[in-house]
């Protein structure tokens, strides 16, 4: 039995309804018919059989049963949230579309996703991100549909099953989920060398975002812009987080899978729900259109390819900011349906191979994931613009069609809907009139498509010596989690086209012999936007944990004040929950905390081991306290992981005495100090700014 009062609401509390189809006060069947008892199915007698007629028993258990949906077969784990998009009006000479035009702004939603894993999986692995944003403008539905990588591994769409089938789990044990460390993708990505490029992005930083919120977007295929007049350029779209381009250690990404597999997810949610409204701008590489979709050497129709920003610099059309949460993940988040081929006037696709493929492949897919043909009817996907599209029936058909002649021409109907008056220029084509020369059916390839290594090349080179590490650490992890030496080996010899550093690190820690360089590659020009180490970035949404004990709260009103004046978000650690003597809301205790919640730390000493500390058992990989001063081996641990995962550390002066030395950390390291009280709020600004003290642990040049 349930103890489930007959009426849930008081007489002065509103139910709580969530929108249409959902708006009775009292529980009912979907057909409207009131339901008195969802608790009991209708049976033959109070022990009897129950009955085949008991329509809202099959109905309640039918819908159940299908409410799950297949799930994408790539980017199944994604987080969404709505926006608005902001033009500067400065888009007028290049491109007609409204959304662009001075003072428009334009209601977006952003799904972002990890492309291997299932929907199960965690956020952390490293693997490329989507990064899809739908624009509900006044032409109509403009889907910019990217990643946050501007290279794809394969040049042409018919390689698209092949490097999905190569990536995902081994079909006879459905491992490794959601990674690229297994046998099959690196036999793929090592026998198709045009896959080496994106391969080499994928094994940097890039590869493990630090946040949504801090992640790059590129729209990699090159599109057309067409302005008013009718004149065209050729474009690639990026977009360029406010907050920078920031990622996770390796080991921090380890953690965050065990200890918080909803990490960026969560991060995404919290920020939003904070008002701290990650921003990005939307700009373009401009290129000329002249024919032959070719600038500076460099194949525009080739998505293995990238144009650095030094030859073409980005220019900013406008702003997003995601300010609102879904209300409900599966009808949002899960339901959203992008496509590259839903465009607006002004905007047109390119010969490029893999988007000519897309524009099919995401249509198909829709249909068979979301159910039929009337997907666009779903909430999320509705264009906020007019629709009279003439099409009917088909499954899921939510709108009620007026009229009886579905055709054109017709005169039943008066001849509505009347077509576009293109020629009179009310409305502007969709389409663009590309010219096409004389030529032949052929399967094959540009022969500029055949360089698969200068651009891998150009990538590692503009690293910083940091960043360089990262990359070989990846390679090496990924290429030590396969179990065929003639993969590995075929890879390395990969790795000996792009760089001989590379390959010979790579090689030697997986035990194999460094392969023979030949003649060396050509000097090749870096790209200094390519790396993610040397700025400075603001610091809003920061998370930073002030770490006390409950018997010394001194100054701790005055440091959170301090951090939340200047955007950053302080998150209260101490030895048990509940709250402050000033009723401030203790967010994590010893034993709830991790690392890779926190971009920095705020230590307010003394630490000693808490009552409920078992010093043996909780050490874990944190060293018991080292020196005279006790401290507790969790805040040891806490405090140990911050510092190797190059983050700030700051101690509140005259309170931390021997702190650190008993957590064995090098009081005058990088990022790492001691300051007064006034000083806090302005020190940790400064620390975070950089966003890591990556000067702590030196790397070889």
């Amino acid at each position: 039995m349930t103890n489930e009062p007959a009426q849930q609401s008081s007489p002065n509390q509103t139910p709580k309804i969530s929108g249409p189809g959902q708006d009775s006060e009292s529980l009912t069947t979907t057909q409207g018919a009131p339901v008195y008892d969802t608790d009991h199915s209708l049976k033959a007698g109070e022990r009897g059989p129950t009955l085949l007629q008991d329509h809202h028993l099959r109905e309640k258990i039918m819908h159940f049963d299908h409410e799950r949906i297949p799930e994408r077969v790539v980017h199944a784990r994604g987080a969404g949230a709505h926006g608005v998009f902001t033009s500067y009006g400065n888009a007028e000479e290049l491109c007609r579309a409204d959304f662009l035009k001075p003072g428009r702004a334009t209601p977006v939603f952003v799904r972002f996703s990890t492309v291997v894993g299932s929907r199960g999986s965690m956020d952390t692995a490293r693997d490329t991100r989507g990064f899809a944003t739908k624009f509900y403008t006044e032409e109509g539905v403009f889907d910019l549909v990217g990643n946050n990588i501007p290279v794809f591994f394969i040049q042409d769409g018919i390689k698209f099953p092949d490097v999905v089938h190569a990536v995902k789990p081994h079909p006879d044990l459905e491992i490794s989920q959601a990674q690229s460390a297994h046998d099959t993708f690196w036999d793929f990505v090592s026998l198709h060398t045009p896959a080496q490029a994106h391969t080499m992005w994928n094994m940097s930083d890039r590869g493990i975002p630090r946040s949504y919120r801090m992640m790059e977007g590129f729209g990699v295929h090159t599109f057309r812009l067409i302005n008013a007049e009718g004149r065209s350029s050729l474009v690639k779209f990026h977009w360029k987080p406010r907050l920078g381009v920031h990622s996770l250690t390796w080991e921090e990404a380890q953690l965050a899978a065990g200890a918080d597999p909803d990490f960026h997810r969560r991060d995404l949610a919290e920020a939003i729900d904070a008002g701290q409204y990650p921003e990005w701008e939307l700009g373009v590489q401009i290129f000329p259109d002249d024919g032959t979709a070719v600038f500076e050497g460099i194949d525009l129709l080739d998505p293995t390819k990238f144009v650095p920003e030094e030859l073409a610099p980005v220019q900013a059309l406008g702003k997003m900011q995601l300010n609102r949460n879904p209300e409900n993940y599966f009808a949002q988040t899960e339901q959203v349906a992008f496509h590259p081929g839903h465009l607006v006037p002004g905007i047109d696709v390119t010969d490029d191979p893999l988007l000519q493929a897309r524009l099919f492949s995401y249509l198909d897919t829709q249909i068979t994931r979301l159910g039929g043909p009337n997907f666009a009817q779903i909430p999320i996907n509705r264009p906020h613009s007019p629709v009279n599209d003439m099409f009917r029936d088909g499954y899921h058909q939510h709108n009620v069609p007026q009229g009886i002649a579905p055709y054109k021409p017709n005169s039943m109907d008066g001849g509505c809907p009347y077509l576009a008056q293109v020629t009179s220029g009310e409305h502007a084509p969709l389409d663009f009139p590309q010219e096409l020369p004389a030529t032949q059916k052929l399967r094959k390839e540009p022969a500029s498509f055949s360089d698969h290594y200068s651009q891998a090349r150009l990538f590692y080179q503009s690293m910083t010596a940091h960043e360089r590490a990262h990359i070989q650490q990846a390679y090496s992890f990924e290429l030590g989690k396969c179990t065929d030496n003639t993969v590995r080996q075929r890879q390395i010899d990969c790795l000996a086209q792009i760089d001989g550093e590379l390959a010979a690190t790579v090689a030697g820690a997986l035990g194999l012999e460094a392969p023979a360089v030949g003649e060396e590659p050509s000097a090749t020009e870096t790209s200094p936007a390519l790396s993610q180490i040397g700025g400075t970035w603001p610091v809003d949404g920061r998370k930073v944990g002030i770490v006390f004990n409950r018997g010394n709260e001194d100054g701790l009103e005055q440091i959170t004040q301090a951090l939340a004046d200047r955007g950053m978000s302080p998150l209260l650690v101490s030895s048990q929950g509940g709250k402050t003597a000033a009723g401030q809301e203790i967010d994590r205790t010893y034993l709830t905390a991790r690392s890779i919640e926190f971009d920095a730390l705020i230590l307010i000493g003394p630490l000693p081991p808490a009552g409920d500390s078992v010093v043996p058992l909780d050490a874990k990989a944190g060293a018991p306290s080292a020196g005279a001063v006790p401290l507790d081996p969790r805040v040891s641990l806490l405090v140990n992981e911050v510092y190797r995962h190059s983050k700030a550390i700051l101690c509140l002066d005259g309170q931390c005495d021997g702190l650190l030395d008993a957590a064995g950390i090098v009081d005058d390291a990088p990022g790492v100090g001691t300051v007064e009280l006034p000083a806090v709020g302005d020190s940790m600004e400064e620390l975070l700014a950089s966003h890591r003290a990556w000067e702590r642990f030196p790397v070889a040049e």
